[in-house]
């Protein structure tokens, strides 16, 4: 009876020992269970976000795709216009139906209002044939010289030739035309921001001095300019009123020779039986100590005056001074052997060989006898070309100008432009880019990030005409 007795109590140890045992497990696995069912629902989460993601970036390509087979579209359509454009144009042409022209015809109410109704503090000169006014039309910044009225009046057959052979000068080292108002009587020109050659080496507005490898550089373009210049066809072209005032640069501080008297502008003739090839000037001139001496005995201006006035300029360039003696001095120094002393010593150490080079040249370009001038070509040109070196530039003398001027290349695709037009920033840009960042959704300037008040392009005709010439 005892020992049953214990046989039962021990079999029910048993049982609660594996109750215990089976509810430990259950507990377990209800832990498991609880994790994995947190590890499911992270999943799933994941899972689905990974889903939106798929979605969103799928939507984004479908967009990226219309986009880019609208621009293509665009653009094909735009390749096509522009030759239809250029078939007309050269049909035009063989037609002899279209007269070419590189200058913008601008209305009286435009030149009022880029003056502000001839505001006169927007005039920047002054001189013999009228005012000179700095002022901004077609959102471009211009310069706007008025000539008087008598002047424009009395020879307007002369006014129409000299613009016509202004506009279709186009060098990268001559100020450009960009158009012309009859109504006002007046010429446009492209705006240089940074002043003349005069103002950089007189340090005006406390301005850095020139160093020796800009002028060296200023040397080669102005010898470019001039070359382009009497080598024009069919009459090569006397510039006659070459000086540093006459000289200016851009934003990119390249220079620029000076045309803006129009009526002083002349020109001779090539093929003339005359060996004394030679034109008259019937205006009178300033800064007379750049004047080529024949000019006071004969009123003639002929290129080898501007090579005396070249030579002037070189000379101005390597010692700083326009004093009356400066040439004489110069002479006696490089007799000496001492020019070193008479070099300008803000532009920095000049090389010896250089400066020596450049002195004989200017020298010889002064020689009171013009046919004892260098000629600009054989001569002056030979011993500048290899100076390029010093300052690492690009510029022929031959018929291709390698470098062009920084306002002919699109800011967002920096490119030569075919198409330019003005959006509301003031800025010039290809058409196709600027209307494909319009397009795109923007209505911020590509240049300077600030909102634009309109969407509107003004096709820049005159910068079109200016690239073409120099294409061409």
């Amino acid at each position: 009876m005892k020992m049953g007795e214990g046989g039962g109590a021990s079999d029910l140890d048993g049982m609660k020992r594996k109750l215990d045992e089976a509810v430990e497990e259950l507990r377990v696995c209800r832990e498991e269970n609880s994790v994995l069912e947190s590890r499911i629902a992270d999943y799933e989460m994941a899972v689905k976000e990974l889903e939106e993601k798929i979605v969103s970036a799928v939507e984004l390509l479908i967009s990226v795709r219309k986009q880019r087979d609208e621009m293509a579209v665009r653009h094909d359509n735009a390749i096509r216009q522009v030759n239809v454009i250029k078939e007309r144009m050269e049909e035009e042409e063989k037609g002899g139906s279209r007269e070419k022209k590189f200058f913008s015809e601008f209305s009286y109410e435009e030149i009022e209002g880029a003056t502000r109704n001839f505001d006169l503090s927007l005039i920047v000169a002054e001189g013999e044939h009228g005012i000179v006014y700095k002022g901004i039309v077609r959102n471009t910044e211009v310069v706007i010289k008025i000539l008087q009225s008598n002047k424009f009046e009395g020879e307007s057959i002369e006014f129409q030739q000299e613009v016509d052979i202004l506009s279709r000068v186009r060098h990268p080292n001559l100020v450009s035309l960009i158009g012309v108002c009859r109504e006002a009587g007046c010429l446009v020109y492209e705006y240089l921001p940074n002043g003349s050659l005069e103002d950089r080496l007189s340090c005006k507005d406390n301005t850095p001095p020139l160093s020796w490898q800009t002028r060296i550089r200023i040397a080669v373009e102005i010898c470019s300019a001039l070359f382009f210049l009497h080598s024009h066809k069919p009459l090569s072209i006397v510039h006659g009123d070459l000086k540093p005032a006459n000289i200016f640069f851009d934003a990119n501080f390249v220079s620029k020779v000076g045309v803006f008297d129009i009526f002083g502008l002349t020109s001779f003739n090539e093929n003339s039986a005359n060996e004394d090839k030679s034109c008259s000037r019937s205006s009178s001139m300033g800064n007379v100590e750049y004047l080529a001496p024949e000019f006071f005995t004969t009123g003639k201006l002929t290129p080898k005056s501007d090579v005396y006035s070249f030579g002037n300029i070189l000379l101005r360039l390597l010692t700083g001074r326009s004093d009356d003696g400066m040439l004489k001095e110069v002479q006696d120094t490089v007799e000496k052997g001492n020019l070193s002393d008479i070099l300008d010593p803000s532009a920095g150490d000049w090389p010896f060989v250089q400066a020596q080079q450049l002195a004989h040249l200017a020298l010889r370009c002064c020689e009171t006898n013009r046919k004892s001038r260098p000629d600009l070509r054989l001569d002056v040109w030979k011993v500048l070309e290899p100076m390029k070196a010093s300052y690492g530039t690009t510029v022929s003398l031959g018929q291709v100008q390698r470098r062009f001027p920084s306002y002919f290349t699109c800011p967002i695709f920096q490119e030569i432009m075919r198409d330019p037009c003005v959006a509301a920033d003031g800025f010039t840009y290809e058409a196709e880019a600027i209307k494909a960042w319009l397009h795109s959704g923007h209505n911020t300037s590509p240049m300077t990030n600030l909102k634009l008040d309109h969407h509107d392009l003004i096709p820049n005709y005159s910068l079109k005409s200016a690239i073409q010439e120099w294409q061409h």
